[in-house]
């Protein structure tokens, strides 16, 4: 009811989709279901969250059995319904950070429960009050992570209370809600005091861990699965990192600490990056090296033995070196480098920074537009059809559009797939558990459930919280089992809404933004190229454009993977891009090789060599934006050396640029359509 459904995990089955997008029409039998479809359905892998599992089976049962024991369930059920929302907003690893994803999303979401109380019965007064909100929670999802819990607690919550009978008097309710928050909060926040620091710590060292397996994986294979790690590895340490500065911006040695050494990875996967582009491997004493690092920085300690420097004459042979040494340094203490990452500023220019962007942001008021749409509709509907407990409907709408989720489409389809074997479990239990103590071990059972199975899939996730949620309005509503066939038939009206009124009117849901998230990466490593070459350049600035490249390659992969989950002919579209997605990441490799070989000694390309690379890069990525063939800038005399350090960056975006044009390129028949939208997240 009350829960902030977690967004896919980025990067699960990412590789699998994509070698299943390049041969996917091999598959034989015309039995076999569509790729689509397959990809909608997979389960994502993932470790088991016994700590989560254990918080969530307290924190919801707990408070049920108490009302059950006192002869209050009614309240028990809503001290559950705080802690289910809150343990769907635990989702940071960083202390600060839970503090923030559990307690924002739920006190706005009390504040929410508030106003649907206030409007409970007052029909098309209900239904302005629900498409106000629905506007207001749209556009403030497009904000951020928080923000987007925020919103969809706001509006859900909003919707409950107008659809179901809350205690007297009205501050009642959102209270013993955020009781059952505050309850999840506390377990959440116990190993504090002992574990502060250690999530962090955790982050950079797996950052290290990825990183030594994409050493060793230089010149085979197995590059481009350990490159992607390498990136969700350090986008979720820099995301854990900046995020904790962000709520105590004060300096602390320890957090400048992992802060640098987390800078200093970056410099390891240059190098790395600089090998493979010589189809080379790494030695396994260098492996060994930073697996030692990484140790050291889990455990807090620094790794005896020093790697002695390599006498080696090769460019990116001593860049490995280099780097190596570096982040032995950075452990040990020796650092002196600048923070290249930046500080957040204070807290209210970021806020009126984020509310200046929120009241000009196209893609906030167009997403905002699209909920208040569906709320209205449903709403209008149910008011002025005979649909008992139709709060139902409005709710399904909320979950299923929810863009920065995944898949619009792919949820409806999960969502119906997933209530209806929801309902199946929960008309058992609600046939055939008393109401009452009985029930409190059946939600344990499925509260313990929720957060292992929402890890898999929305469809699993869905499955195990449909029959939680009804047994808990089962007890404010007291319907029982009359109540399952209503529940499948609101779930089917408010998937059908969200497809109508959220996707079909909306051409910008039918073409993919594979290409402009691409088209960005492009030109980040344009402005890479510009750093990497000029003598006057901040380096710092160089680390920041790299670290952005990464953002954008992941920011690639996730919008392909979403991408295939659409029926066609948007997945055949995405499925297209695959091919120049691997040339693009050709084109970003061979450049950082050659930056990374002139760093450590080989001759630089002329300025005008470089500035023309730059010049090219643009030039291909405003083709990617536009869908329309345009050749690059001519080459200036003094960048006609063929032999230069960025020759085989210029072979690799000659490439590109053909795969591009040819008469099967992934832009063909597409368009500009949603370009610009997806340009930036």
């Amino acid at each position: 009811m009350t829960m902030t459904e977690p967004e896919d995990p980025k990067g699960s089955g990412r590789a699998d989709g994509a070698r299943d997008a390049e041969d996917g029409g091999a598959r034989s039998g015309r039995l076999a279901p569509p790729e689509w479809l397959t990809l909608t359905l997979r389960a994502n892998p993932g470790p088991m969250p016994k700590a989560a599992a254990v918080r969530a089976a307290i924190g919801i049962a707990a408070p049920l059995a108490v009302g059950v024991a006192v002869g209050d369930s009614a309240s028990g059920a809503l001290v559950a319904i705080g802690a289910l929302g809150a343990v769907f907003g635990d989702t940071a690893d960083a202390y600060r950070l839970r503090v923030l994803n559990i307690a924002v999303p739920q006190i706005v979401g009390a504040i929410g429960l508030a106003l649907g109380s206030w409007q409970f019965g007052h029909g098309w007064s209900a239904v302005a009050m629900l498409t106000a909100v629905a506007l207001v929670a749209g556009m403030i999802s497009t904000i951020g992570a928080v923000a987007s819990a925020s919103g969809l607690n706001l509006l859900l919550m909003a919707v409950i209370g107008a659809g179901l009978p809350m205690p007297s008097p009205w501050w009642r309710a959102p209270m013993l809600t955020l009781l059952g928050t505050g309850l999840v909060l506390v377990m959440a926040l116990l190993a504090w005091p002992a574990r502060s620091r250690i999530p962090e710590r955790v982050a950079v060292a797996d950052a290290y861990d990825a990183t030594a397996d994409m050493l060793a994986a230089a010149g085979t294979a197995d590059w481009e699965t350990a490159r992607a790690e390498v990136t969700l590895t350090l986008n979720h340490a820099y995301d854990l990192l900046l995020g904790r500065r962000a709520v105590a911006p004060g300096r602390s040695r320890g957090m400048s600490r992992l802060v640098a050494l987390l800078n200093s990875v970056g410099l390891l996967v240059e190098a790395a990056t600089a090998v493979h582009a010589e189809d080379r491997t790494v030695g396994e004493t260098e492996v060994a090296t930073v697996r030692e690092i990484a140790a050291g920085v889990r455990a807090g300690t620094v790794p005896a033995g020093v790697l002695p420097p390599a006498a080696v004459t090769d460019p990116a042979d001593r860049a490995v070196a280099a780097a190596i040494s570096h982040a032995r340094e950075t452990l040990a203490g020796a650092y002196r480098a600048a923070d290249r990452v930046g500080r957040p500023g204070a807290l209210p220019e970021r806020v009126a920074a984020g509310a200046r962007d929120l009241l000009v942001s196209a893609e906030s008021w167009r997403y905002g537009l699209r909920l208040t749409l569906c709320i209205g509709v449903a709403q209008a509907l149910v008011s002025t059809v005979d649909v008992p407990r139709s709060y139902w409907v409005p709710l399904t709408v909320t979950f299923v559009l929810k863009p920065d989720f995944g898949s619009v489409f792919s949820r409806a389809l999960l969502r119906a797939l997933g209530t209806a074997a929801g309902l199946v479990v929960a008309g058992v239990i609600l046939e055939f558990v008393p109401r009452g103590g009985w029930e409190v071990p059946v939600v344990l059972v499925l509260a313990a459930a929720l957060p292992i199975l929402s890890r898999r899939g929305y469809g699993y996730q869905t499955a195990v919280i449909t029959p939680l949620i009804l047994i808990l309005s089962d007890l404010l509503g007291h319907q029982g089992v009359g109540l399952l066939a209503p529940r499948l038939v609101d779930s089917l009206i408010g998937c059908a809404i969200v497809l109508v009124a959220g996707y079909v009117l909306w051409p910008e849901s039918w073409h993919t933004r594979v290409g402009a998230r691409l088209a960005t990466a492009v030109e980040d490593t344009a402005r890479y190229i510009e750093c990497a070459f000029d003598e006057q350049s901040d380096q710092a600035a160089r680390a920041r454009t790299r670290r952005r490249i990464y953002r954008d390659l992941s920011d690639v992969r996730t919008e392909f993977q979403r991408a295939l989950g659409e029926p066609p002919p948007a997945g055949a579209r995405a499925a297209a891009w695959w091919p120049l997605i691997v040339a693009v990441e050709r084109v970003i490799d061979t450049g950082t090789a050659a930056a990374v070989r002139t760093a450590h000694g080989a001759p630089p390309p002329s300025p005008e060599a470089a500035a023309h690379m730059a010049a090219e890069l643009r030039a291909l990525a405003a083709s990617m934006r536009t869908g329309e063939s345009a050749a690059g800038p001519a080459r200036p005399a003094a960048a006609e050396d063929p032999h230069d350090a960025l020759t085989d960056v210029r072979r690799e975006v000659r490439s590109a640029r053909t795969m591009l044009d040819g008469p099967a390129g992934p832009g063909e028949g597409q368009g500009s359509t949603g370009a610009t939208d997806g340009a930036r997240s």
